[in-house]
């Protein structure tokens, strides 16, 4: 029975567009869906806490292509998970691992470690991890330091195939291609051109929506150069629908069901 299930599952899946593929091909480049990635998990929904295991969990049993989830590191070289740079309250950058165990979610997890969450997101083939490392408030050295760290988890738990990485750090995203030619690594900010970030080896654009309202023709010309592109964080039926024509690769969103509905309603059509 649960190989009957997996089977309907995964075929599921791949209607609503949420198939994975590590390396971009001819193939993803004229793929007919936008693919669905759930910003911090699937957790709306179902009032989970957002970077929570649970999160991840519910991402998967939707068959999204991508969960994102947001990584901090601690003072004593930590990596660990959570949106914002406090733990309810409490510092990450500032704090140790043990001091944060200290806080619970209001579901009784802890703070995740990106160690732990990978593991988690592992035990399956079709959702990718989609790794954001936060910049550090505390300068370029301490990023630049969990970048090292970051790449150096992600080899040690042979986990490449899962992980596709997003950051806001120009620099500190450098240091992961460099670390890693084949990382497909990301960039958030929004400020740099598709010709300057195809040049820099970035495998694409991944930029709010008020970027590409500004910069209309970017996404045009990111597919022209190979790049992925992907649109956060949208969570309106009328945006998911205009980013969907225009022929984004992904659409990073806090309502992953919407835009799977959405995605398959337009399949019927």
């Amino acid at each position: 029975m649960r190989t009957v299930y997996l089977f309907y599952f995964l075929i599921g899946a791949t209607l609503l567009g949420c198939e994975g593929n590590n390396n971009r091909t001819d193939s993803q480049q004229n793929a007919p869906h936008t693919r669905v990635i759930a910003h911090q998990g699937a957790w709306k929904a179902d009032s989970l806490p957002s970077n929570s295991i649970a999160s991840l969990q519910r991402a998967i049993e939707l068959g999204c292509y991508g969960s994102e989830f947001d990584v901090h590191l601690t003072k004593d070289d930590i990596l660990v998970v959570n949106h914002d740079r406090d733990f309810y309250g409490l510092d990450i950058a500032t704090s140790t691992y043990e001091e944060l165990l200290a806080i619970k979610h209001p579901n009784g997890e802890s703070i995740p470690t990106a160690e732990a969450y990978l593991r988690e997101g592992m035990g399956q083939q079709h959702t990718k991890l989609i790794f954001e490392l936060k910049p550090s408030h505390l300068g370029q050295e301490r990023a630049l330091r969990a970048a090292d760290l970051t790449v150096e988890l992600v080899k040690k738990m042979e986990a490449d195939e899962y992980v596709e990485y997003i950051l806001f750090d120009y620099q500190a995203a450098k240091r992961i291609i460099e670390l890693d030619p084949q990382a497909n690594v990301s960039y958030l900010n929004g400020d740099i051109p598709p010709s300057q970030a195809k040049h820099d080896g970035f495998y694409g654009l991944d930029y709010n929506i008020k970027v590409f309202r500004e910069h209309p023709d970017w996404i045009d010309e990111a597919k022209e150069l190979g790049l992925a592109v992907n649109v956060w964080t949208i969570n309106e039926t009328g945006d998911m629908e205009d980013f969907i024509e225009k022929g984004v690769d992904f659409i990073t969103t806090d309502e992953p069901q919407l835009l799977q509905a959405l995605l398959q309603d337009r399949d019927g059509k």
